[in-house]
């Protein structure tokens, strides 16, 4: 059963990349607590949404940073981070940051493809770079950026019934925010929007079940 559901979703990404070319719709983010002159100065950064194909089913790859961290300290987030002047682009950023954060095998990755930008009002816009993992990798936790590597299930990840909306005060206003909490973990902020943008996209503009040809 959870190798069919793998089949499926990987499926699913595949046909939804593909036939939005590029015009999938941008995400409510950051951009709404952001000048246009913010926006122009955020830094391009990128993360890596790696859904792994675990035996209990597919999931999707996330860490918790450490306490210590200036930025996003102990927040739940994908691996990933600010691009340098040295990368060729998004998906480059991703899997060295991948790469040096989690000790990820990029032998390991197949690419899927790019979301659209998502903002953030600390002054970064974020490529997520959707990606495949057939096996569980082994992973080796940087101990001064991540406290914790976990998987989500996709099963919750990708529905929009299981993501609240919460409130949260900023910049003297008050914003709606996605929320999630799973065993014992709050998911929130980009990570969340992120991931509640796809489960939406997914679930508005594909059907649940799609023709074999798509193998």
């Amino acid at each position: 059963m959870a190798g069919e559901d793998a089949a499926l979703l990987r499926q699913r990404l595949h046909a939804l990349l593909e036939s939005s070319q590029g015009q999938l719709d941008q995400p409510a983010d950051g951009r709404l607590l952001m000048t246009p002159q913010e926006q122009d100065a955020a830094h391009p950064a990128a993360v890596l949404v790696a859904v792994v194909n675990l035996p209990e089913g597919p999931a999707i790859l996330l860490t918790r940073r450490t306490e210590h961290l200036q930025h996003h300290a102990g927040q739940i987030s994908f691996a990933g981070g600010r691009t340098d002047p040295a990368d060729r682009d998004p998906v480059h950023t991703a899997l060295r940051e991948a790469q040096e954060e989690i000790g990820l095998d990029l032998a390991d990755v197949r690419i899927l493809g790019q979301l659209p930008e998502f903002f953030i009002p600390t002054g970064y816009r974020v490529t997520p770079v959707l990606a495949w993992l057939d096996l569980p990798p082994r992973l080796r936790a940087d101990p001064d950026e991540v406290a914790e590597i976990f998987y989500l299930p996709t099963r919750l990840a990708l529905d929009p019934a299981a993501w609240q909306l919460e409130q949260l005060e900023r910049k003297g206003g008050v914003r709606s925010i996605w929320v999630m909490t799973f065993e014992g973990r709050r998911i929130w902020g980009a990570t969340a929007g992120i991931l509640m943008w796809l489960a939406q996209t997914l679930h508005q503009t594909l059907p649940r079940t799609l023709p074999r040809t798509l193998d």
